[in-house]
């Protein structure tokens, strides 16, 4: 769907291809299972959040992530179902 092109303001993208620094806007969730919609709502990745990319483990997974003012570690297998606009 979203291929590794040069991530510019504006642009669209999954959340999972965003490096360190980077910040995007949540446009929505691509998810089949409703328990998981379900948890990343619950953990506030919403429509609308703003999410910085903040670091990455040693081997790539999970990342680091802050948004709504607390950091949270998420796993890229996740993050590839949360579409974003760079900002």
């Amino acid at each position: 769907m979203y291929k590794n092109k040069l991530l510019k303001k504006g642009n669209r993208t999954v959340l999972s291809n965003l490096k360190i620094g980077q910040k995007a806007k949540v446009i929505g969730t691509n998810l089949d299972k409703p328990e998981i919609r379900r948890h990343l709502l619950d953990m506030g990745i919403t429509k609308g959040t703003e999410i910085l990319i903040k670091k990455v483990a040693p081997m790539g997974d999970p990342v680091d992530i802050e948004l709504r003012g607390y950091e949270l570690c998420i796993r890229k297998e996740e993050m590839k179902n949360i579409e974003v606009e760079i900002i």
